[in-house]
């Protein structure tokens, strides 16, 4: 259990830097190309992820246990076999896709509002096949829980990534040179990561061998993870058909549109998603932990993991929910000076609460073995927002985009819960909980918007922004304390006893 939880915390680090550096980019980014640039990057990126998913899904995580089950049993010859195996698959599937998209790239020209988004598209396709052969090889560093080769690929494609791009981005003049730019740089990070874990694989010991005996096993155990991936990851090129579309027709043009779009894809959402990096720390750390409760039979485990957990996520999300709405629109005009990706990031806040308790009821479904249930529950809220995003936009515009995602999400938590109490025989109860911290963060958002409003006239940006969101944070927490929502200082106790335990046992 140590080990694990010394895994996680390694993947955790690396996780946080990583997406740490990511965020950054993107407000560059999106502050050097513009929201037209920028949602016409998005669209194709989308495309662009759906190819990916179909080569680095289900693939990795079958190659990961045959190599851990091979490297355990000492067959060295057969787990190269299986690894040159997979190489060649892989490879060859990317490239097949690829074609496919490169000679029928027309047909796409039909369902996309602004034709330029195929030319990035085409810009990307080789970071497919660099994809699948990245893919590969993590899947052996993962078998062999070898994290950190793992996790410092990512970093890696991540920082030269944006060094790519930044040189690049100096010598672009128009606003697709600025678009193309993001789509290169990205095709070369793939080259230079794909590069740097195959000399990663064999400075860890690892060789390629003739390729035999492993490539039916491969795709049949495969074939079903990818496809329920790839299922999910087809909803997001639907958003990104849908939204221009209907925006079109509601009789904006398609460069308003486009702009629209990558605005609230491209700015506002990263936002969104900053407390499931926490969140998605803990989804890691609980998979194992309720795995071994459930094989011990430890039913009271089990509950009080699982209530805690939620309510934990509940907490995390709710912390940024009145920050969001108090101060949002400065955030949109000190990160991208843009007024309309702060006013969306103030409608949106709320969905944070959904998102954040998808994410934790579906790590928790995947530890009692209900992953292809959770997956279902995410499609039937997929169809609902897909419903509203084609007929919501004519009456509310963009805001549409922000509904539709709200009612897909509170849809799949919904019954991500009724399964976990189905499943795990417990009544999952959360609503005093929820509604509490609901209505601390009335107040919250109002205190926070009242000081924005009065700083504004008296302090920078940055300054604003620091003393405001610091002082909601404060009152939120001091709200949670006073009422019993959370008791912080048995976190905070705990916290402290462990790391003098653990300084105690260094001395």
């Amino acid at each position: 259990m140590k080990s694990i939880f010394k895994a996680v915390a390694l993947i955790t680090f690396f996780t946080v830097i990583t997406r740490l550096l990511g965020f950054f980019f993107r407000v560059y980014l999106s502050r050097e190309i513009g929201a037209e640039a920028l949602g016409i990057f998005q669209v194709a990126l989308v495309i662009f992820m759906v190819l990916v998913t179909l080569v680095s899904s289900g693939l990795p995580l079958v190659i990961s246990k045959i190599s851990s089950r091979l490297h355990i049993k000492g067959e060295v010859k057969k787990e190269r076999a299986m690894i040159t195996t997979a190489l060649i698959l892989s490879t060859l599937v990317a490239t097949v896709a690829c074609l496919i998209i490169f000679i029928f790239n027309r047909l796409l020209n039909a369902v996309f509002t602004d034709e330029r988004c195929i030319v990035l598209l085409i810009i990307l396709l080789p970071a497919v096949i660099f994809s699948a052969i990245y893919s590969t090889f993590r899947g052996w560093f993962w078998g062999h829980s070898n994290y950190f080769g793992l996790c410092i690929s990512e970093l890696f494609e991540q920082i030269v990534r944006i060094i790519i791009c930044v040189i690049m981005l100096g010598g672009a003049i128009t606003l697709m040179d600025g678009a193309i730019t993001a789509a290169a740089s990205l095709s070369i990070a793939c080259l230079c990561s794909a590069g740097f874990v195959t000399v990663l694989y064999f400075v860890y010991g690892g060789r390629l061998a003739k390729p035999k005996g492993f490539s039916k096993e491969l795709m049949k155990s495969s074939a079903p993870i990818t496809s329920v991936r790839m299922a999910s990851s087809l909803i997001q090129p639907l958003i990104a058909i849908i939204i221009p579309l209907r925006l079109v027709s509601a009789g904006m043009s398609a460069s308003e549109a486009i702009s629209l779009y990558g605005i609230a894809i491209g700015m506002t959402l990263p936002f969104l998603f900053i407390p499931s990096a926490l969140i998605g720390s803990l989804g890691v750390a609980l998979v194992p932990d309720l795995s071994a409760a459930v094989t011990q039979q430890d039913t009271n485990h089990v509950k009080n993991r699982i209530s805690s957990s939620i309510i934990l996520t509940m907490f995390i999300s709710c912390f940024f929910v009145p920050l969001y709405m108090g101060a949002g629109n400065n955030i949109g005009l000190f990160f991208y000076n843009n007024a309309i990706s702060g006013q969306l990031l103030v409608y949106s806040a709320w969905i944070m609460i959904p998102i954040g308790i998808t994410n934790i009821t579906s790590a928790i479904l995947n530890a009692l073995g209900c992953e292809v249930k959770s997956m279902k529950n995410y499609l039937i809220g997929s169809v609902l927002m897909l419903i509203a995003m084609w007929f919501l936009p004519q009456f509310i515009g963009i805001n549409a985009i922000v509904i539709a995602m709200g009612i897909c999400l509170s849809v799949s938590a919904f019954l991500n819960i009724r399964m976990i109490n189905k499943v795990s025989s417990s009544k999952i109860n959360i609503k005093k909980q929820l509604v509490s911290m609901l209505l601390c963060s009335i107040p919250v958002a109002s205190l926070t918007n009242f000081i924005t409003s009065i700083l504004n006239h008296f302090l920078p940006l940055f300054f604003n922004l620091a003393i405001s969101c610091s002082l909601g944070a404060v009152f939120f927490l001091t709200l949670c304390q006073v009422f019993n929502i959370i008791d912080i200082k048995v976190w905070v106790l705990g916290f402290a006893q462990k790391f003098k335990k653990k300084k105690h046992i260094k001395v």
